[in-house]
């Protein structure tokens, strides 16, 4: 049984990678689909709505199948259309990241947005009066604020996502849900390492906890500090 725990943790592995890989394509997603809600051009917030509306709307499980095995189809079909007979199949760790990413995009979208809407608008002001451009002004201003107000949302979308890389399971790769599913088939006590699985992804939480409150602290110095 050792030898089922042992590749479980490498399973865990696995997880971490597809985590961090979708939490980096939610944050980039979700800054892009921020700046187009807030802009003035009504095409982009256009899109930014559909897309935040749409994903919100939509099961995870669902978008996870249709990307995986609908991208599959639609990129075989064009092959075919262009006078290729090769297939392609798509990587269940490169759909399970895109999938992932792509949905807490969304939700990084109205957290993004609603971190820049907290900042007094005189303060990006004042830096344009300066000559500041847009990208320093939001580099050095707008950026390290939006970080203090962003994090309590930051922290539900981060923990959330977590779990719901246990959905990639289901596309066959090999995470540690997936290698749990396996020795309990094996063994026939599917209790023992789903609690184990369990335990693992508690501790992947409580790390990431630990850590974000961390930067929190670091982030609202200035303010308690004036507050005091």
């Amino acid at each position: 049984m050792s030898g089922y725990y042992l590749s479980i943790l490498q399973g865990a592995l696995l997880t971490v990678g597809v985590s961090l890989a979708a939490l980096g394509v939610a944050i980039l997603l979700g800054l892009a689909g921020a700046a187009a809600k807030l802009s003035a051009r009504p095409v982009w917030v256009g899109l930014a709505t559909v897309y935040t509306t749409v994903i919100r709307g939509v099961p995870e499980l669902v978008l996870m199948l249709l990307i995986f095995y609908g991208g599959t189809i639609g990129l075989n079909h064009l092959l075919e259309a262009m006078g290729r007979r090769d297939t392609v199949d798509i990587n269940p760790f490169v759909a399970g990241v895109i999938t992932i990413g792509f949905i807490y995009g969304a939700y990084m979208t109205e957290t993004f947005r609603g971190a820049i809407l907290s900042i007094p608008k005189g303060q990006m002001e004042a830096a344009w009066a300066f000559g500041m451009g847009r990208l320093p002004t939001f580099w050095r201003i707008t950026l390290p604020q939006m970080v203090r107000y962003a994090l309590p949302g930051f922290t539900n979308n981060w923990l959330v996502l977590i779990k719901a890389t246990a959905l990639v399971s289901l596309i066959g790769l090999q995470d540690m849900t997936y290698l749990a599913k396996q020795a309990s088939a094996a063994t026939r006590e599917p209790f023992t390492y789903f609690v184990f699985v369990a335990v693992l992804f508690l501790l992947f939480t409580s790390a990431s906890l630990w850590v974000l409150r961390r930067v929190e602290r670091r982030y609202s110095l200035g303010v308690k500090r004036a507050e005091a």
